[in-house]
């Protein structure tokens, strides 16, 4: 199956797409309604507009340095996954769009990084509870707080994976814990981006990790800007060998030139005696 990552509501629609993906809140903290007849997706905690309104919603590494978008390594500022008050709303937005459409995409989930987050609360948070070890009680948050959104997604819960599958590195790196929050998620999705797809055995190597390393199924989000079209059909006949799944990221139109081409040469390819 092959579906569409997009802010643009009409090209949902586009029949060469199996699926779709709407963004109803992304990592800028722009907005929008849920809308029918797609998955909508919801940046969990990557929100520039809600740290910049509220500095002391970032998380805090051990170094005192605020996870926000003027720091190396970060394209967006995150929100600490603590923060019962930005996660009530964030839930609240996974409700609205389930009584619209049953699926939810989860995107932007967990700590930014492994040395976040040391932020006052979080210490205090880290002392009274049942964990010694610091690693393991990030990875109880953020599967916590998983469950309680896959408990209001009524179809299936996407979750988005940063896109490294060695072992233990997801978890280090961002408190995700793939084996408990597989109890709670139907499909996870992994973007494996890249600006022009002229090789390609970097995402055969990705992808077959995932595929090792996750008990349920994962599709591959492929970049669509600018790429040349025949790379493109190439990176996602790759990905749609491991993948459940292939979708195509923020341009709609050169994706939907992509499958057209794909689907033009695989009937060239036929014959019949």
């Amino acid at each position: 199956m092959f579906g569409v990552v997009t802010r643009n509501e009409e090209e949902l629609d586009w029949p060469e797409f199996d699926a779709g993906f709407y963004e109803v809140k992304d990592v800028t903290g722009r907005s929008a309604e849920p809308v029918a007849d797609a998955v909508n997706m919801v940046s969990c905690f990557g929100d520039n507009a809600a740290v910049e309104a509220n500095p002391d919603l970032a998380p805090v590494s051990d170094a005192g340095e605020r996870a926000t978008r003027d720091r190396p390594y970060f394209d967006w500022a995150y929100v600490c996954p603590t923060r019962e008050d930005y996660r009530e709303g964030v839930l609240e937005i996974v409700s609205d769009c389930a009584e619209v459409t049953p699926d939810v995409r989860l995107d932007d989930v967990g700590f930014p990084r492994a040395e976040y987050c040391h932020c006052d609360r979080c210490t205090r948070l880290f002392e009274e509870s049942e964990f010694d070890d610091r690693m393991a009680w990030r990875a109880d948050v953020v599967t916590g707080f998983v469950a309680e959104a896959a408990d209001r997604i009524p179809g299936r819960t996407y979750l988005t994976l940063y896109p490294d599958p060695y072992p233990g590195h997801l978890y280090e790196r961002a408190g995700l814990d793939l084996d408990a929050l597989s109890e709670h998620v139907d499909e996870f999705v992994v973007p494996l981006y890249d600006m022009a797809y002229t090789t390609t055995y970097w995402l055969e190597t990705i992808a077959s990790g995932f595929a090792d390393a996750l008990d349920v199924p994962f599709s591959v989000e492929l970049y669509a800007v600018d790429v040349d079209v025949d790379n493109l059909i190439h990176a996602a006949e790759v990905a749609d060998e491991y993948g459940e799944n292939v979708f195509f990221g923020y341009d709609a139109s050169n994706a939907r030139a992509a499958l057209r081409r794909k689907q033009a040469e695989s009937r060239d390819g036929v014959s019949h005696g």
